[in-house]
């Protein structure tokens, strides 16, 4: 499974206004484990950007004067996408923006759901947490996710975060691991645990605590309650006998 984390910077937020895309970052992963490539640039957006918008990612014009434009680097954008699942946090946001984008080039280019499929980690964080404040650096707080570093927004550093907090909500990994990191590995399966150490000869056996004479009649008494209550279909039966604790 190729996914691959994006995120975006602009000249202000509406791209029926002529706002344009001045940042792309993207991160890949593979069966949710990061490779370390990346697809990161900067573009000249052949207008000025809002001051607003300056403040927020730090982006000024004469920072930008000299990039290249969207269409120097849309070839090389669409071959590092292509066939994955976009991964993006309010996803109508900056598809918005690259469907403009892709439709001031011509007809030679489609919508942009035409070259992968696109999962918005917003939606769901809205269904995870309904009711709860669900924007990025929410989440990074909800799930124990170090964001300090970020002062400013910026597509590649926001891709990065993106990434940390998509394992984190959707399979309980909260740190981005590269494959290639020694001793360490990504949780691919939500169900799984980690597993308890073996025994071995020097290790003392656990302790086990019985239940107590009261517990175990309050324990059948349930039981007997939850039989009646399902016309006999109770599937638990009472512990015949208990482990003798270890002194």
């Amino acid at each position: 499974m190729r996914q691959i984390i994006l995120d975006t910077e602009t000249t202000g937020l509406e791209p029926a206004l002529g706002h344009r895309i001045i940042e792309i970052g993207c991160i890949e992963l593979i069966n949710r484990k990061p490779t370390g490539s990346r697809f990161h640039v900067y573009l000249n957006p052949e207008r000025e950007v809002d001051a607003g918008a300056v403040d927020v990612h730090g982006l000024s014009n004469e920072f930008l004067a000299d990039k290249p434009l969207f269409a120097d680097v849309i070839q090389d954008f669409l071959d590092f996408i292509q066939g994955s699942e976009l991964v993006i946090h309010n996803a109508p946001f900056d598809v918005g923006f690259l469907n403009h984008e892709l439709k001031r080039l011509g007809a030679d280019y489609r919508s942009f759901s035409n070259y992968c499929e696109i999962l918005d980690t917003l939606a769901l964080a809205r269904k995870k947490h309904p009711g709860q404040r669900n924007s990025l650096d929410a989440l990074c707080k909800r799930y124990a996710i170090d964001n300090s570093h970020r002062s400013l927004h910026g597509a590649l550093l926001d891709a990065e975060i993106l990434a940390d907090v998509y394992l984190a909500m959707t399979g309980g990994q909260t740190r981005l691991m590269l494959e290639d990191e020694p001793g360490l590995a990504a949780n691919t399966d939500e169900s799984a645990t980690p597993a308890l150490p073996l025994m071995d000869g020097n290790r003392k056996r656990l302790r086990i605590i019985a239940c107590a004479p009261q517990e175990l009649a309050a324990h059948e008494k349930r039981l007997i309650e939850i039989g009646k209550a399902s016309g006999g279909k109770c599937l638990w039966t009472v512990v015949a006998s208990q482990p003798e604790p270890i002194a």
